[in-house]
């Protein structure tokens, strides 16, 4: 039989917290292990599949899309191409959002007011968003005069 590995042991191997091993393995991320005298027992290829949980997550992905993936992967099953579209999509739209942000607030330092809420084009802006445009909207419309 392979080793078999303690929850504490894999916790070791892969720096996950047994108490986020077994939340996991609750969420149905990580198969139920076998037990040996009530203690889980998992096989070494455990590590790897931990190893993928952090990765998707670190890149973006929340669990409910790691269980997704995870049941996705069926030899013939091109499901995780499409998490992966979604995902892609979404990481788009966040960094799109947060350059935006990043103009915004470049264009704030470099105001010459003292207060920035003296200043008519931090006004214009902060208008324009109440009015519901986006702060992109705002932005364009604040510097196309």
């Amino acid at each position: 039989m392979d080793e078999q590995l303690t929850i504490g042991e894999l916790a070791r191997r892969t720096g996950v917290a047994t108490s986020a091993l077994r939340y996991w393995e609750e969420l149905g991320l990580l198969p139920a292990p076998a037990r040996v005298s009530g203690q889980r027992r998992y096989p070494p290829s455990a590590v790897g599949l931990v190893g993928v949980v952090l990765m998707l997550r670190d890149v973006g992905f929340t669990l409910r899309e790691v269980k997704t993936f995870v049941a996705s992967r069926s030899p013939a099953g091109d499901g995780w191409r499409e998490l992966y579209h979604r995902k892609l999509a979404e990481l788009d739209q966040r960094i799109a959002r947060a350059q935006v942000a990043r103009t915004a607030i470049a264009h704030g330092l470099a105001c010459p007011h003292e207060d920035i809420l003296e200043c008519s084009n931090f006004a214009s802006g902060v208008a324009a968003v109440l009015e519901g445009r986006s702060l992109e909207e705002a932005h364009e419309e604040i510097h196309s005069h």
